[in-house]
């Protein structure tokens, strides 16, 4: 199937779109049959981290366009984490449907004033544009613990800037191993009350699946993950190693690794999607 922009994956998901980061080949293919074994769309992502990780973005670009054409459900192909404009520019030319510009460690000014012209750049291309809002340097940016997105300053910053979606701090923190992060789910609603995009939630890794449903039923629309997928898969990866210690074929243990993640990405897109369920009443237990 083709190529499907970023604002079309929202649509067409029932309730939140899973966008999964990608660093290995296997990995872009796990996601990709994980979403065609749950027949529901999915957004690929592929950070500046991993950009710099191969050294180009062009063999993982290429990669992501021939996997995404054999699979048979709405894909959309998101850069994620970038603070690099020319790697911004490659990305659009390179035919991504969405960016997302982090600014995060910026002041507010400086933040609203490189994110509007980004976005104003990227609207003219077509390429739908996230970002966020924080003052703290460092990886975590916005998601470090304790901070948190305050609804006006989010509503301002929309305008402000013109984003198509907004990544919220809301109480999960980047590269989380195990799932305990708490999630504030009346900030969530508030900031739904306050922001007319699609609000992300970064850092999902450390949310439990019961954190992730009700964060989606209180108003996340797109659902980031990397580390919890990384976990899967290398746990596959390992555990192949660790039972024949005189393994070399990366086939070997790379197949259970991919199988492993798409069957997580599976089961993660449909907890994502099932609906809330109905409010017992009184009546109910008559």
């Amino acid at each position: 199937m083709p190529l499907a922009s970023t604002d079309r994956v929202l649509a067409a998901t029932p309730l939140a779109a899973g966008a999964f980061n990608v660093v290995l080949i296997e990995q872009l293919e796990a996601v990709l049959t994980g979403a065609a074994r749950a027949q529901l769309p999915v957004i690929v992502q592929i950070s500046e981290n991993a950009v710099a990780y191969h050294g180009a973005l062009a063999p993982l670009a290429a990669a992501a366009h021939a996997a995404i054409d054999a699979t048979d459900v709405p894909v959309a192909l998101h850069l994620d984490h970038a603070t690099r404009t020319d790697l911004i520019e490659e990305a659009v030319a390179r035919g991504f449907t969405s960016v997302m510009y982090d600014g995060a460690h910026l002041p507010w000014e400086e933040n609203v004033a490189r994110t509007r012209e980004i976005t104003q750049w990227c609207h003219d291309q077509k390429v739908f544009v996230e970002a966020e809002l924080g003052e703290i340097g460092g990886k975590d940016g916005a998601h470090a613990p304790g901070v948190r997105t305050d609804p006006e300053e989010a509503a301002r910053f929309v305008a402000d800037t013109g984003v198509d979606a907004l990544a919220v701090a809301v109480g999960t923190s980047h590269q989380m191993s195990d799932r305990t992060a708490t999630v504030d789910l009346d900030l969530v609603r508030a900031l739904r009350a306050a922001v007319p995009v699609p609000l992300v939630l970064h850092g999902s890794s450390g949310a439990d699946d019961a954190t992730l449903q009700a964060s989606v039923y209180a108003g996340m629309k797109k659902i980031n993950m990397s580390t919890h997928l990384n976990a899967v898969f290398t746990g596959a990866a390992r555990a192949m190693l660790e039972a024949d210690p005189a393994l070399v074929d990366p086939r070997r243990y790379l197949r259970p690794a991919r199988h492993a993640m798409a069957g997580e990405v599976a089961r993660l897109l449909r907890q994502l999607n099932t609906p809330q369920p109905a409010p017992v009443t009184a009546s109910a237990h008559r």
